[in-house]
Parts: structure tokens; sequence; C-alpha cells
């Protein structure tokens, strides 16, 4: 099998609603789709989702990459040689992650197309569904808590809250949360490296009563003796995210016992054969994992959940940034019921894009 064309197609969304973390405020999305077509009449889809702050990439410098160096590398590849394919491009492209998972998602795709299974099943097949958290913004406690109820009406159980600028004000909120929602909601708690050491001690230990599943990120993801301080200070499980990149950054994470989890994010790492590999790193070390998103379209959020679905020792998701997004060209590819997602039962990610 050879690939004999390679098309891209520049996706820029609204979200319709906007939400603030502690460095910045999101209202829109640029996602960049890949479609490979074979010689064998097979196709495969992928998606880039470049983002300066997390991944480094812009969206015109990921395009630049993708037309000067993925596509000429990818014409006449046989797309089955995974391996080899993403080595030779991560020599070449250097720190872009998500071009390389937007190819690496592309090739994936191809594989379990030509197997005639789902991807979730090609990788391991553990379970065909999960639960996700679906993330409030930083607003208003009045407003978060009003969210956080059209949520649990829609049959969320889980809910995680951005916070990390006001640390009095993130206690209050969740404790508003807590007795408003009962007992029985999931709450997680994502600081976006927004906390000092002592902050993030006083954060949990003052919302010990409101039972907070987890603390993401408190503290600057290259300050890695204050994650290791926190992480051994609070008596609730502290996950690793922005500190979390390359393949090199897990091993960091486990040998030096600096968190209890990580959050893989696919466009974050570059893809699923990289996100195999840090997950295999955190298994080794008795780490759980989550896997979570970024601004991603549908058909990325789907390679997510595929992986997510695939390896016995990943715990969580947090896979809803589809949901916001306005004009997405790959809506529909994920099967969302009362909070939980679905597998498939398509060849490959299951979605089909016209362009």
């Amino acid at each position: 099998m050879k690939i004999k064309a390679i098309r891209l197609y520049r996706a820029d969304m609204k979200l319709t609603e906007p939400y603030a973390i502690a460095y910045e405020t999101i209202d829109r999305a640029v996602n960049i789709f890949i479609r490979a077509d074979t010689d064998r009449g097979i196709t495969g889809f992928g998606c880039c989702c470049p983002d300066l702050a997390i991944t480094g990439e812009t969206p015109e410098g990921a395009m630049k990459t993708l037309q000067e160096i993925v596509i000429p590398s990818l014409i006449g590849a046989d797309p089955l040689r995974t391996a080899k394919i993403l080595l030779s491009l991560k020599n070449r492209i250097g720190k872009e992650p998500s071009v390389l998972a937007g190819v690496d998602i592309m090739l994936y795709d191809i594989l379990g197309r030509t197997a005639g299974l789902p991807l979730w099943r090609m990788l391991g097949g553990f379970r065909d569904r999960i639960k996700t958290s679906i993330t409030i913004g930083i607003l208003d406690a009045d407003t978060t808590l009003k969210k956080a109820l059209e949520y649990k009406k829609q049959g969320f159980k889980s809910i995680k809250i951005k916070g990390g600028l006001n640390v009095n004000e993130d206690i209050d909120k969740i404790k508003g949360l807590r007795d408003g929602l009962g007992r029985e909601m999931e709450l997680r708690f994502d600081a976006n490296q927004g906390y000092s050491v002592q902050e993030a001690i006083h954060f949990v230990k003052e919302t010990k009563k409101a039972r907070i599943e987890l603390i993401e990120q408190p503290t600057p993801k290259t300050e890695y003796d204050l994650l290791r301080q926190v992480t051994k200070s609070v008596s609730i499980p502290v996950m690793a995210d922005e500190s979390l990149v390359t393949l090199r950054d897990a091993f960091r994470l486990a040998r030096m016992s600096l968190v209890d989890m990580i959050n893989i994010k696919l466009v974050k790492v570059g893809g699923i054969n990289e996100a195999m590999l840090i997950n295999a790193v955190a298994l080794s070390a008795r780490l759980e994992t989550m896997v979570g998103c970024m601004d991603e379209s549908a058909l990325s959020v789907a390679a997510g959940l595929h992986f997510a679905l695939a390896r016995p020792n990943v715990l969580y998701a947090d896979l809803d940034s589809h949901l916001s997004l306005s004009g997405d060209p790959s809506e529909g590819a994920v099967t969302l019921r009362k909070g939980v997602l679905f597998a498939g039962s398509k060849p490959g990610i299951g979605c089909d894009l016209d362009f």
C-alpha cells in the first residue's frame, strides 16, 4: 500500500462558551485536518491542534511544516509502516508535537481501516466505554454552580473546575459546589500552574471536606521541585499536565516521584505511538493515567478515546473539548451519553470527512 495524495483543511472554530484558565482566556480554536488517500482505496484522517502556549506551535507554522516537510515525505510511503514514518518525521520536524500527532492519528486510522477493526480493539480493547469529566473555566461562584447543576442534569458524574488565580476564591467556590451538587458528583480541580506550594497545600487542606478527587498541575511546569513538594505534602493525588510533553518528561516525573498521576494529551505528546510509550512508563512507576484534550475537534477527541479505552491503567478521561466547538467538520465522531463516552464499531477511528 502507498499513500498517493494528502489534503489539508484548516478549520477556524469559535467556542460556543469561551473559558478562562489561570494564564489565558480562550474563545476560538484552530484545528488542521489531514486526509491521506492510498492506492488501495483506503483513506485515513488525522487532526493537528497547534497551541503556542502548550505545544509551541502556531497554525501558520504547523501548516508550513505539513506542506513543506510532511507531505513530500509521505507521498509514496507505505502507511502501515507507522514506526518508520513517525521516527523519520520526529527527527525532521523537531518540537512540533501537534503536527506529529496529526500524522500519527491518520496512520493509525489507516491501520484500523486496513484491518477492518475499530482502533480501540486493535490497541488492546480493554473496555468499550469510559466516564469523562466536563470542564468549567474560571467564573464567579454563582455562575460556576449554575453551570455545574446544568451538567448534572445532563447526566455528567464528574466536573473539572479551573482555578489558580485566587486561592481563597477557589476554596469558597469548591465548598459551594459540594454543598450545591451533593456528595455523589466527582470534583476535580485544575490550577493550570497558578499556585505556589503554600497555596496548593492551603487549598487542599481547606477543601478536604469537599472531597476533591485530584489536583492538576498546581505549580509552574518547569519547577519540578515545587511539584514534588506539593505531592509529598497533600492528601489527594497530584497530576502533571503541562509538565508532561515528551517521553523524557514522563521518565523524569516517574524517576523523581514528582506526581501521583499524569495527563496524556495526544496532540501535546505527539500522538498515539508516543502516548503508548509514556503510558508504559506510568504503568511501570505505578502512576495513574488520565487521557485529556486541548481545544480539539471531535476527530482528535475520538483518537484520544480509542487510546483510553485500550489501556488498562487509563483510569480517567477528560475528553470534552469538542462539545463547545462551533463548526467542527468532524462533529459526531464521538458518542456521549450521560457523561459516558462509548466506542464505535466502525474501522479505524470511525470518522469520515469530505474535503
